[in-house]
């Protein structure tokens, strides 16, 4: 949104603050960038000297309406600025201004800068002073719904803010089981439905029940990332915490092995799978330790070249790891 074209300048209608009556009181404050600036940035004018007015502001320590427009100026050509966010924060509350209006403001910058940290920080500022987070789920949702943002890091750390500040668990899951239905490969939905589950608690029908839907998820597409890591994430939350604590994931699983199935999430599944139950057998050169060491070299020789050396250093590792155990038996 910098305007950083002279031309565009030059044919405004925007009056240069030196040129305005109302602001003949204040002296702009240039940028300093010492004597001898190693990458000298050409500013537009219209750039410069709302920025060299709004120095001057933040220096005599100005809190009035106009200086509160001078923000608005400001932020339309740098809406990433951290420091003008600030002191629009502290003029809003020398003024006791309307933060209703500051959420309307917001809606419009945040539709323009959905992806920009400093928008969405002061977003949650006004919605604490207002203690109201009536608009906040509606404001996130046409955020990840609009122009493909559905993985947008900022609007899902927004939402998790005012659905945990504010209590707002009730129909999340819905909401994500939309995202998930959309794009199954939506890793922030995945993580949004655990975020969820976790506040309401994995009791061993839930994990039961969102394995199933783990699993389901995976039948349409098996080389998908994100609901094998959000099965083990569910099974890692049973009183075990052992990846073999619903025979029927086992069952399922193995058979996507056995039909030929290669994906590298599976292969991953059952290194793990196997690796805890060869450690619980205590057996150096047991059959369940072979399946591993096999599954290990398949990952670094075909499906996961790319990450040879961890795949030889967990079968190197588990090696070791029932050595030592055989070494304690003795």
């Amino acid at each position: 949104m910098t305007d950083s074209s002279d031309e565009e300048y030059l044919h405004t209608e925007w009056v240069p603050y030196s040129e305005r009556p109302e602001w003949s009181d204040v002296t702009p404050l240039p940028q300093d960038d010492g004597p001898n600036p190693v990458v000298s940035i050409a500013y537009s004018p219209k750039f410069r000297e709302t920025f060299d007015y709004m120095r001057a502001i933040i220096a005599k320590g100005e809190k009035s309406q106009r200086a509160l427009e001078l923000t608005t100026e400001a932020l339309r050509q740098n809406p990433a600025n951290y420091t003008v966010w600030q002191y629009r924060r502290d003029i809003l509350r020398e003024l006791k201004a309307n933060l209703q209006d500051e959420l309307d403001y917001l809606d419009e910058v945040i539709g323009q800068n959905a992806k920009n940290y400093q928008v969405w920080h002061h977003r949650r500022v006004i919605v604490e002073m207002m203690n109201c987070p009536k608009w906040e789920l509606e404001l996130t949702q046409n955020a990840l719904d609009n122009d493909g943002n559905a993985k947008n890091y900022h609007a899902w750390q927004h939402r998790q803010w005012a659905i945990r500040t504010f209590n707002l668990y009730d129909d999340e899951l819905d909401f994500v089981d939309r995202l998930i239905c959309e794009d199954q490969r939506n890793n922030s939905a995945w993580n949004q439905r655990f975020f969820v589950l976790k506040h309401f608690g994995f009791t061993p029908e839930v994990i039961k029940r969102e394995a199933e839907y783990a699993m389901d998820r995976i039948r349409v597409i098996k080389n998908n990332e994100s609901p094998w890591n959000f099965l083990v994430g569910v099974l890692r939350q049973s009183e075990s915490g052992r990846l073999d604590t619903l025979p029927e994931v086992v069952e399922f699983s193995e058979g996507l092995y056995n039909a030929g199935n290669r994906s590298p999430y599976l292969l991953a599944f059952l290194i793990d799978l196997y690796q805890e139950q060869a450690l619980e057998s205590k057996q150096e050169d047991n059959s369940i330790a072979q399946k591993v060491y096999a599954l290990c070299d398949d990952m670094a020789s075909k499906h996961d070249v790319i990450r040879r050396k961890y795949w030889q250093y967990v079968a190197s590792h588990l090696k070791t790891q029932l050595s030592k155990q055989a070494e304690g038996n003795d």
